[in-house]
């Protein structure tokens, strides 16, 4: 591995306060050593030589690491303006803009990556880079990466060995191609990348996006560049996200970032960093941009979404502590002051009384009273809650860390149904977990069948290095026993689901459009109020918003769905009419 002898600064970092900020801090440079042949030509390679001297007399004479700590070990203000920037001393202006170069982004694991990569290409695309999806005329290709399981990660590296072709044919091309990993991959393997796919030309953690400009840069001198620095601070709250698909018709909009839960089997901390959150305001600017632009449903997201807490302003640090679920425990001293989640809830709810509004991923401890009664009051936030488990056994859910045992669930999922009558329930398991006995499956198969979720997600574990079950359990339950559990929890988890879907034959529900059916051209599908696909003929119906002639239903119009047939995944059902949010509930 090469030695870090001087580091190229990334010039935000130095105002992000004190050195604990930076311990994961990673800003490395080296000549990149590629194992494909050089194929360029004589006066090519003269040009190359002269840019990278060139590069490497104004490094010479920049920062140094040391300088890089001391500057960081003082906090200084933030610009309001992060674009007001003056480069690097190393790059000039124009060698941070991207001179209409294509840029292919490919996104893996949860909807924070597809969140991050529309924050990415919002950053790029401001630095004059154009977005293609043509692999083949793309000059960088950035994978934003997920890390949650080894089975993740394996997947980003058999997509490298599919791009290193392609890297190749381009060494004969003026331009070479670049690829990057972002993401939590990134973060969470570091040089490690580099060092064992060379092709790699650059990683940026989720923190480091910003600074994705500079790092381009940096490749295009010849080197190798990463930041993988994790932020106390960092929310991209001035950065309004790029959407993908201009015939979306919903949204996510990142709330807060990182998580404090520290369970014994999740990475997230490690890959993510400390919880953070947006100021309220910043995060109401978006949904109405969001909402002016036609979108009917917005989902707010964070790692731990309802432990959302704003303490920007000054007025909002008050001393009144943060309300449990009854019975459940942190891992963590118990914070204080702030804008909590229930208040961000009632605001984002009144920008537009047709805008459907979800949350993802919470966790079971932040379901006080207050964001239950919210959710039951409101028309237009979905009766629909995420309540992963992960375990119906007790022991293990210590043995996870996860601050409650499961009497403690069963009792807040009886209290949920209660305070929202036919709210819509999802989980997560994960089977075989360090130490789970027989006895433990069991419990949790039990759990399921008390539940009745109507969706859930289920994983065989995947131990992680850094976390607390690396470091202190073993994973000693064999590969073949956590797939025959995982098998039995999904048929039992289908077994359940399809009894609580059923429940929905003979209603009529409200369904938001998202377009064709994937297994039907004359089908259309959509979503119900509880997150349920729901397929339906693509027929003419009334129009009860503007009366006259029939219509078909397009995306992003909400239609009513006489719901004739359910499975454990899918509802099935025929048109009534197109409606509103407001309209439809004289009817379902």
């Amino acid at each position: 591995m090469h030695s870090l002898q001087r580091v190229l600064p990334v010039q935000r970092s130095l105002r992000r306060g004190p050195l604990a900020a930076v311990s994961w801090l990673l800003l490395r440079t080296c000549r990149a050593h590629s194992s494909l042949p050089s194929m360029a030509s004589p006066s090519r390679e003269r040009q190359e030589n002269g840019v990278q001297k060139d590069f490497s007399s104004r490094l010479a004479t920049g920062p140094t690491f040391q300088h890089f700590l001391r500057s960081a070990s003082a906090p200084q203000e933030k610009p309001s303006s992060p674009e007001a920037e003056d480069p690097p001393p190393y790059l000039t202006e124009e060698e941070l803009l991207g001179g209409q170069r294509k840029v292919y982004l490919e996104t893996y694991g949860c909807q924070m990556n597809v969140n991050d990569t529309e924050i990415a290409w919002s950053i790029l695309q401001k630095s004059g880079y154009l977005r293609t999806s043509n692999l083949q005329e793309a000059d960088v290709i950035l994978l934003v990466t997920c890390s949650i399981r080894e089975k993740a990660e394996q997947t980003i590296w058999n997509r490298l060995q599919q791009l290193k072709t392609l890297k190749t044919k381009r060494l004969h091309s003026r331009m070479p191609l670049r690829i990057g990993i972002l993401g939590c991959m990134a973060e969470r393997m570091k040089e490690e990348i580099l060092n064992r796919e060379k092709m790699v030309d650059l990683l940026a953690g989720p923190d480091a996006y910003r600074d994705l400009p500079r790092l381009l840069a940096v490749v295009e001198t010849g080197q190798q560049a990463a930041n993988v620095l994790l932020s106390l601070d960092e929310t991209y709250a001035d950065v309004m996200p790029v959407q993908t698909s201009p015939s979306a018709t919903s949204a996510f909009v990142s709330i807060m970032r990182g998580c404090d839960n520290m369970c014994s089997y999740c990475i997230v901390p490690f890959t993510r960093g400390r919880e953070r959150s947006r100021p309220v305001a910043s995060i109401l600017e978006e949904v109405r941009k969001l909402s002016d632009q036609g979108l009917k449903e917005v989902t707010l997201l964070g790692q731990n979404v309802n432990s959302f807490r704003d303490n920007s302003e000054v007025q909002f640090n008050s001393a009144v502590s943060t309300n449990l679920s009854r019975g459940f425990t942190t891992n963590y001293k118990t914070k204080q002051g702030g804008l909590r989640f229930s208040h961000l809830l009632d605001q984002v709810s009144r920008v537009d009384p047709e805008m459907r509004i979800r949350f993802t991923s919470p966790h079971p401890k932040d379901f006080p009273d207050e964001v239950l009664q919210l959710i039951q009051e409101r028309d237009n936030i979905c009766k629909q809650i995420h309540l992963p488990a992960q375990s119906g056994s007790s022991r293990v859910l210590e043995a996870m860390r996860r601050g409650y045992s499961r009497e403690a669930y069963v009792e807040l999922v009886h209290h949920i149904r209660e305070s929202i009558p036919g709210v819509c329930l999802s989980s997560d398991f994960i089977a075989g977990f360090c130490g789970e006995t027989e006895e433990d499956h069991l419990q949790t198969l039990s759990l399921l069948r008390e539940v009745q979720y109507n969706t859930g997600f289920l994983f065989a574990y995947s131990m992680r290095q850094k976390t607390r079950a690396y470091h202190r359990l073993k994973d000693d339950v064999p590969e073949e026993v956590k797939l025959r559990r995982l098998e039995e929890l999904i048929t039992v988890f289908r077994e359940e689901a399809s009894k609580a879907n059923k429940t929905s034959v003979g209603c009529t529900q409200l369904v938001l459009v998202e377009g064709l059916s994937k297994r039907s051209v004359t089908d259309l599908c959509g979503r119900n109020d509880g997150n349920l696909k729901v397929i339906f003929p693509d027929a003419e119906m009334e129009d009860y918003i503007n009366p006259g002639p029939k219509v078909r239903a397009q995306p992003g119009d909400y239609v009513l769905v006489k719901i004739t047939s359910a499975s454990s995944q899918t509802l099935k059902g025929h048109v009534l009419c197109r409606t509103t949010l407001k309209d439809s509930l004289a009817y379902c």
